[in-house]
């Protein structure tokens, strides 16, 4: 018998049935917030799905293949990242629900925009958005090299033509469900998320690594996470914890909570839920580095692993698992890029404004768009590490203005300094990261969000300082 064939229709059909009985398009709430009615424990479901599916699972795996313990680093600064955003999540919502907010992005613009210099609010919501777009581009591609690695084992194609099937897939699923559909079949993928983990993953590393007792045998560096260099890993929870209070993906998770006090449980939950598996999948990556060496290519560990470990029957599992985990990466991060740029450019005109039915149309068509040139980036840049850690990474550059935006009362004074920090942290971002990617040894690609991050706040805080000292007067404005 086929077994992936079985695991592949028993998959399909349950998804559909989840999609068609809980997905509802006659409410714009729906597709956007799910009608911001969702409970805590499909919050924490469909975040951990989100922050554990299959691209990071595979990027943490490619990652401990190549690094070693310096993948977990990236779970502690989540782990922290959590715990500040449940202090600020009450807040988030709160807003969301009071002026009917849909994204990060819209936040900004509503703490920020003027409402009577369209120039500035264009350049502004272009920026934003733009970076943002950018950001979840490199880690929605991440989840198309995950599934084209495995697909192209599976189905005995080339890469180009995986890669192609994957983003097909995601964007059909994206484009139908919107987020609501997101958050009800990421309950179900992080199940079977869990089921690899407990009866593959923990069984195959304690075989392959004799209960941990080789681990030793690895290189030094990769043993103490410093393999990227000290600076990246004492960097990772100054820069990238607070990262997770400034995600788009997050945020919409945030809105969609049915109450302030769920969208707090919900930050506590996911951030003590995930810290385990960001152990145990760098740990696989090296366990396949003790039997194979340094010489396979870090996004076909997965599937090495896979195949060691599993008989035919498991092995259908496993790969419908993994790939459903990729799929519920993929179709999270599409959903917000695609919503965040309809939503937050159509107040661009205000002739008239736009129904319901043609917001849909937008979106879906967005979704079809943006999954294409992702697709296109996974082409040119089949490196799953590079693209997860640079996605991530450049999320931090934003992370300055929302601190100034949740603490401070009046923040549109700083509007222009809030826009040079964007601009400033996102150029030298991806400066360092060519300069790193074009010359090997000169500056570790995977760091350059950490002077991004630098420059960003000091260009805020020398904008805001400025403001205070020559505008004094600006500070007994309200918004």
């Amino acid at each position: 018998m086929n077994w992936l064939l079985f695991w592949a229709i028993a998959y399909v059909l349950i998804l559909a049935v989840l999609t068609l009985r809980h997905v509802k398009t006659g409410d714009i709430e729906d597709y956007l917030v799910n009608r911001r009615k969702t409970g805590t424990l499909l919050l924490v479901f469909t975040t951990l799905a989100t922050f554990v599916g299959g691209g990071t699972s595979m990027g943490l795996i490619a990652m401990g293949y190549e690094s070693g313990f310096a993948a977990v680093g990236i779970g502690v600064a989540y782990v922290i990242g959590f715990m500040i955003l449940a202090f600020y999540a009450g807040k988030i919502h709160h807003e969301g629900v009071k002026h009917s907010l849909y994204s990060f992005p819209q936040y900004l613009n509503r703490k920020y925009l003027t409402g009577n210099n369209p120039h500035f609010d264009r350049s502004f919501t272009a920026v934003v958005t733009g970076v943002n777009i950018f950001i979840f581009f490199f880690l929605l591609a991440a989840q198309f090299v995950g599934m084209a690695s495995i697909l192209k084992f599976v189905l005995s194609i080339d890469y180009a033509t995986a890669a192609v099937i994957s983003c097909l897939i995601v964007i059909a699923y994206t484009a139908f469900a919107g987020l609501s559909g997101v958050i009800i079949t990421d309950a179900l993928q992080f199940i079977l998320i869990l089921f690899m983990v407990a009866f593959i993953f923990i069984p195959g590393i304690n075989h392959d690594t004799e209960g941990l007792r080789l681990l030793d045998k690895l290189p030094a560096e990769m043993l103490n996470g410093t393999y990227y260099g000290i600076a990246f890993l004492v960097a990772l929870p100054l820069f990238i914890a607070p990262s997770v209070l400034v995600r788009m993906d997050i945020w919409q998770r945030v809105l969609a909570a049915k109450s302030d006090k769920t969208a707090r449980s919900m930050a506590l939950w996911s951030g003590a839920g995930m810290l385990p598996f960001y152990i145990i999948f760098p740990l696989v990556g090296m366990a396949i580095r003790l039997k194979f060496g340094a010489t396979e290519a870090p996004e076909d560990v997965a599937w090495l692993f896979l195949s060691r470990h599993c008989g035919e029957f498991a092995l259908g599992f496993a790969i419908i698992g993994i790939m459903s985990a990729l799929m519920s990466s993929g179709d999270s991060f599409l959903n917000v890029i695609s919503i965040s740029s309809i939503r937050d450019f159509s107040g661009w005109t205000k002739k008239h404004k736009t129904s319901q039915n043609k917001q849909y149309i937008y979106i879906r068509v967005a979704s079809i768009i943006f999954g294409l040139l992702a697709l296109a980036l996974a082409l040119l840049l089949p490196e799953i590490v590079n693209l997860m850690v640079v996605g991530i990474g450049t999320i931090a550059i934003f992370v300055p203005i929302t601190f100034l935006a949740l603490t401070k009362g009046n923040v549109m004074r700083y509007r222009k300094a809030a826009l040079i920090s964007v601009i400033s942290g996102f150029i030298c971002n991806l400066v360092f990261f060519i300069l790193g990617m074009k010359h090997a040894g000169f500056f570790e690609p995977k760091s350059s969000f950490i002077p991004a991050f630098i420059i960003s706040l000091v260009t805020l805080v020398a904008g805001v300082l400025i403001v205070d000292h020559t505008r004094p007067e600006l500070n007994k404005r309200k918004n």
